[in-house]
């Protein structure tokens, strides 16, 4: 898809009239993002948080989503009020923001793309007859969604990516509607269950990890102005729907995470069965949950309902960060447009480097994962500031409660941040 510098004109259809037709047809963006966002934050370590802890990291769930969510949606308003591309407000700020985006992004590609893909591929192993070697199942799950995205239709991952979010968040609700109406709020666990607890230092790395994804790592919102960029370009969408679109995919994926978070709770904390801290292997016990919750018959669907949920992510990071790659230099070099060649390059470049880290880290599902997800965090307080300045003007600039709001964001994740890196360090042990 050609990217071109302001296609859309800031006032294009701000003011035209909001019905229920116009926001189902505004939807698109929010959704993507969702896609991306339900993956190994969600599926791993959500459910995990829950299986572990019971209840407890709820409440960090909902902080983390509550918290960034002004900085995700601050992408979104800017692109709307403006008609420009988050990267391009990075670039008015100076030209240094777009360096260290770009460079941040390029490390993202390639990570992020090897960490979904690879755990797309261990979903695989569950749903396939016969066994395959992980890594080459990892090279066929981002051969493909490369493949998808070079023949370049925007519609056709739109759609996919919405029947992937209903048919996920249908089954999981089911499960934890069973769950809870069988054994109570207290799941399986005994009343005499002594529970482990989140709130000491050791625990502070997994907690980091679950943040760090949470809805979705924060690059996520220059990646979802452009899809609004795209979006924008087949049908005409307002403001207050864009915005709406938003809304539906963000707050949905931070409820799905609450309800992974239940399924852990209410299925498997407290019943004595070890969580497996290793996310390939305790993908087995996630979809023993449905089985044991839904009825066994159910275990193939869910793999496979699983599986479908991490390809669609494979495919939306890949696009995403290859088209903010592209967007990226084309800013940086000053250039007027680019030619499609050009995205099918980044495409190429993501899905070849994610795969030869994961043959060169050996197929390590779990560090890999996990460095994925603290890297992202650690990140994540440079762009909240860097997305908060760029709507402190403009027709619709940040005021109010959302600007309370995103001043309180920034300050909890820079003081866990910066607690998280100082433990690193070794100074509070």
């Amino acid at each position: 898809m050609q990217t071109t510098k302001n296609v859309s004109s800031p006032t294009d259809t701000i003011e035209s009239p909001s019905t229920w037709s116009s926001k189902l047809h505004a939807l698109g963006p929010g959704i993507l993002m969702a896609s991306a966002a339900v993956g190994g934050s969600h599926i791993i370590a959500s459910t995990q948080a829950g299986a572990i802890y019971g209840w407890q990291l709820a409440i960090i769930i909902i902080l983390a989503n509550l918290f960034k969510y002004p900085f995700f949606r601050f992408g979104v308003q800017y692109t709307l009020d403006s008609g420009n591309t988050l990267l391009e407000g990075y670039r008015q700020k100076g030209q240094i923001y777009l360096w260290v985006f770009f460079i941040l992004n390029v490390f993202a590609t390639m990570i992020n793309t090897a960490a979904v893909g690879l755990l797309c591929a261990t979903i695989l192993t569950f749903v396939l007859p016969i066994s395959i070697p992980v890594p080459v199942l990892s090279f066929v799950v981002i051969g493909i969604s490369a493949l998808i995205l070079l023949l370049g239709k925007y519609r056709l991952l739109d759609n996919l990516s919405k029947l992937i979010m209903i048919a996920l968040t249908v089954t999981t609700v089911a499960a934890v509607a069973i769950a809870l109406f069988r054994n109570g709020i207290h799941g399986v666990a005994t009343p005499d269950h002594i529970s482990a607890s989140p709130w000491n230092l050791t625990a502070l790395t997994f907690i980091v990890a679950l943040m760090g994804w949470m809805p979705a790592p924060i690059e996520i919102s220059a990646i979802n102005s452009m899809w609004v960029v795209a979006k924008r370009r087949l049908t005409p969408v307002s403001y207050k729907d864009g915005i709406w679109d938003f809304n539906v995919g963000y707050i949905g994926t931070a409820i799905l995470a609450i309800v992974f978070l239940a399924l852990g709770a209410l299925v498997q904390y407290g019943s004595g069965e070890a969580v497996e801290m290793v996310g390939g292997k305790y993908i087995a016990q996630l979809i023993n949950m449905y089985a044991v919750t839904i009825g066994d018959w159910a275990r193939g669907l869910i793999a496979f309902i699983a599986f479908m949920c991490m390809f669609g992510t494979t495919i939306t990071v890949i696009d995403g960060y290859s088209r903010t790659n592209v967007e990226s230099l084309r800013l940086i070099l000053k250039r007027q447009q680019t030619t499609p060649k050009y995205l099918n390059l980044a495409i190429l470049f993501a899905a070849i480097s994610g795969l030869a880290i994961i043959f060169y880290f050996n197929n390590a599902v779990d560090p890999m994962l996990k460095f994925a997800m603290i890297a992202s965090f650690v990140s994540t307080p440079v762009f909240a500031a860097l997305n908060l300045s760029l709507v402190l003007k403009g027709k619709h600039k940040v005021k109010g409660g959302l600007l309370w709001l995103s001043l309180m964001g920034l300050f909890y994740l820079t003081a866990f941040t910066i607690l998280f890196i100082v433990h690193r360090a070794g100074w509070l042990n």
